[in-house]
């Protein structure tokens, strides 16, 4: 008899590990315990490590807590890295893609910039301000630019609306022969709908 348990509990088990891990992409309870890099979240009596940036840990100023999740799947551990901005995951999710930039050095980025700052650091090509990151030489810093040369993120449309409407200004003024760098540098801090921002844009790309 305990033979056919032992067996069933085994096979139980098995079938347990093989599935595909549960994806977890946002995450609401208590704060437990804080720190400027990390939050211990309870949700129904479990409490999950999520790390966050300086940025986001400045924001989280009650008990209850409601983050964006991205999840890193590893061979020696599951790591949840928590937003309150939307637009902060993507950055964070953006710069991850780029070759030899990993979760801490992502991190970092969203620590030292808001979005909106970021994308105005990419838009101008600023290696002297992507150096400030902790974890970035004057070499990755380079790479970074040139590869996030098409990055725009604006902070000020939780929804991402505006950013719908940047993606088409930007469209709409290349079509009039403006280069993409300097299109980014002139709506850089500009907000609205499509028209607007082309109307203004044309304004900023007339003085540069």
């Amino acid at each position: 008899m305990d033979f056919w348990i032992t067996e069933g509990r085994d096979a139980i088990l098995s079938s347990i590990t093989t599935l595909e891990p549960i994806m977890i992409v946002g995450i609401i309870g208590t704060v437990e315990h804080k720190e400027p890099t990390h939050v211990h979240i309870n949700t129904h009596g479990v409490i999950h490590e999520v790390h966050v940036s300086i940025n986001t840990s400045n924001k989280i100023t009650t008990k209850e807590v409601q983050l964006f999740v991205t999840q890193i799947i590893r061979e020696d551990a599951h790591l949840l890295f928590g937003f309150m901005d939307k637009h902060e995951q993507t950055m964070f999710d953006t710069v991850l893609k780029i070759n030899g930039v990993g979760p801490k050095v992502a991190l970092a980025i969203c620590s030292t910039f808001t979005p909106n700052t970021f994308g105005s650091v990419v838009a101008s090509k600023d290696v002297a301000m992507l150096k400030r990151v902790p974890g970035i030489g004057p070499k990755a810093a380079s790479r970074i630019l040139v590869e996030l040369a098409d990055f725009i993120v604006d902070g000020h449309d939780e929804s991402g609306t505006n950013s719908g409407a940047m993606g088409e200004a930007v469209m709409a003024l290349e079509s009039l022969g403006f280069k993409k760098d300097t299109i980014q540098k002139a709506l850089s801090g500009l907000n609205g709908d499509t028209a607007t921002l082309v109307k203004e844009g044309l304004k900023k790309l007339q003085r540069l």
